[in-house]
């Protein structure tokens, strides 16, 4: 019935010229060629479409009978037809009109989710190629227009993370950057062997988008397998290569679009992109020098007569793009840029000057809040590791201004401990080998003042503020131990009367009050705990004015007996500080009578 129907829409139409066909005729001849196709008259079909008396029916009418034979080579993986459908969808591309048949295959590369979005990509890729190709004019803004697209679906499909992953390929990512490659090819060289022109730039531009949002979405999340020999099977690590390799192929050096972002003259050719650069470009960018310094894609294209210190400069504004963002797989990568244009540098070269540029002071900001909030321990550790190494690399001056900026802004007891230990081992080194007046004198009188006090005096809570005491009373025992009071090489003599008052004082009221708060919480605990038990197996305690989240009245315990030891070992450290205190003066005052 479905067939007799569609011949007679043929026969009718086969008189009448193109411009004569009605919307009517269009809607009767789809429902006929769709029924068809689902009552699998296939043998049938292809004879109408292959009949050279249809050519003008099927150049017109055609393009809508692409959806069901798409629709039933992805739903029918083993029908014994899916040769004939294949044949139909490629008489369809060769006989329809190019410009319909574009929007007809654009629309159903929209429609899927899931893992169906790579499976018609894979299917459509090859006609779309061809369509686009077909076309007599506007070309570019075809070319633009499908890969828009297709980079609109696979930003959906999830970037694959590990080596296992990346071989099964669950949802088909990697086998869509590789057929999209082989895609976008012969635009690329249409570009690079056709004659200057309008259409040339216009296809131009839109290939420099698609290589920037690729860059994106996957390149920006995607992890790549160890450089051996396991790499030249990496699909992600090909696609970025390609990407790359695209990028110098329409007129793009390396050398040119990676040090030229970001400054003021106009970069691209055209305003329109040059306003999505400033918008969408930053994590693009970063991902490009990821994967040219780190990666190694293509680093033979840069000159090698940078110096380590512009290449770190350079790159720290892709660090902090890479920092800022909340996914392991992309603040990572960070770590990793920053380790490779640190380890450039030779230790304590790093010109001060360079924590006027923002980047240098807002990495290790980054590194910071990494090391404080991130739940994974390896990138906690990586994010320390990192912030020492930078430290290492800048030279006295900017040592001494990063641990003023960091002691200003941390706000994280264990991360003042750490720049406490590492200006501690700035002084020791200045006793031992080279005078260095950041690390002396009224410059460490100075920094001492960040140091040695209590940011809410005897009111500050001591145990959540315990790792900064303790760093700051043993740089206090240091001191003391190592500068004499008639040498006085560090100040700390001369402003002895302020850090009694302003540290040594308060902490040891504030211990005082520490310690009977806890022991009083201690005996409440302990009384508490017969009745608890008989009523209930958990209770509550407040400490600070919070309370301990319930947990049995044992565990409670143990957490304030804890609290009271590190109070003891904070009392033992200080009682210490000023016995050396009291020896030290002591000794001076004899030496002075003697005299």
């Amino acid at each position: 019935m479905a067939v007799e129907e569609l011949q007679s829409i043929v026969k009718r139409c086969q008189i009448l010229e193109e411009h004569d066909f009605k919307e009517e005729d269009f809607g009767l001849f789809q429902l006929a060629g769709q029924r068809c196709i689902e009552e699998g008259h296939i043998d049938q079909l292809l004879q109408i479409i292959q009949n050279e008396k249809n050519k003008v029916i099927i150049k017109s009418m055609g393009w809508n009978l692409v959806g069901p034979v798409v629709r039933c080579l992805l739903w029918n993986d083993k029908d014994d037809k899916r040769k004939d459908y294949f044949l139909m969808l490629d008489l369809l591309v060769k006989l329809c009109n190019p410009k319909e048949l574009l929007l007809g295959l654009l629309e159903l590369i929209e429609e899927p989710s899931g893992k169906q979005i790579s499976q018609i990509i894979l299917l459509l890729l090859q006609p779309l190629q061809t369509v686009i190709q077909k076309l007599p004019n506007n070309r570019a803004y075809s070319v633009g227009l499908a890969l828009s697209t297709l980079w609109s679906q696979l930003s959906l499909l999830p970037v694959p993370y590990s080596k296992e992953q990346i071989e099964a390929d669950d949802y088909g990512l990697c086998q869509c950057c590789r057929a999209l490659i082989e895609f976008t090819k012969p635009f690329v060289e249409e570009v690079m062997n056709g004659k200057d022109n309008k259409e040339k730039e216009k296809l131009k531009d839109e290939l420099l988008k698609f290589c920037f949002k690729s860059l994106k979405c996957p390149l920006l999340t995607a992890q790549f397998l160890e450089q051996s020999e396991e790499a030249g099977n990496d699909p992600l690590r090909s696609f970025a290569s390609d990407i790359i390799s695209f990028l110098s192929a329409i007129g793009y050096p390396l050398p040119q679009i990676i040090f030229n972002h970001g400054k003021r003259k106009r970069t691209w050719d055209y305003l329109e992109f040059e306003e999505e650069e400033d918008k969408q470009l930053a994590d693009s960018m970063a991902s490009l020098a990821y994967l040219v310094f780190v990666q190694g894609i293509n680093l033979d294209q840069l000159p090698m007569v940078l110096s380590p210190a512009y290449i770190l400069q350079f790159n720290m504004e892709h660090v902090e793009v890479f920092l800022q963002r909340t996914e392991e797989s992309i603040f990572s990568k960070g770590l990793e840029l920053l380790e490779n244009g640190l380890l450039r540098i030779e230790d304590n070269s790093l010109l001060y000057q360079y924590l006027e540029i923002k980047s240098f002071l807002s990495v290790p900001q980054g590194l910071v809040k990494i090391m404080t909030l991130c739940p994974i321990e390896t990138l906690r550790k990586k994010s320390l590791a990192m912030l020492q190494l930078y430290i290492n690399k800048l030279d006295s001056q900017g040592k001494y201004t990063l641990f003023r900026c960091l002691l200003n802004t941390s706000n994280h007891s264990g991360v003042e401990a750490f720049i406490i230990q590492n200006i501690k081992n700035q002084i020791d080194l200045s006793f031992k080998k080279t005078y260095n007046k950041w690390f002396t004198g009224p410059q460490l009188i100075s920094l001492l003042d960040l140091v040695l006090l209590l940011p809410e005096g005897a009111e500050t809570d001591l145990l959540q503020n315990s790792d900064r005491i303790m760093a700051s009373l043993n740089l206090l025992r240091y001191l003391v131990i190592k500068d004499n009071e008639h040498d006085n090489q560090t100040g700390l003599w001369t402003e002895l009367g302020n850090i009694e008052n302003k540290f040594l004082k308060p902490l040891h009221t504030g211990l005082n009050m520490s310690k009977a708060h806890y022991e009083a919480e201690i005996k409440n605990n302990q009384k508490n705990t017969q009745a608890v038990q008989k009523s209930q197996n958990f209770c509550s305690v407040t400490v600070s004015g919070e309370e301990i989240p319930n947990m049995p009245p044992e565990m409670q315990l143990k957490v304030l007996h804890s609290a009271l030891f590190t109070f003891d070992l904070i009392e033992s450290v200080l009682a210490r500080v000023e016995e050396l205190i009291e020896m030290k003066t002591k000794s001076t005052s004899e030496d002075v009578g003697i005299k």
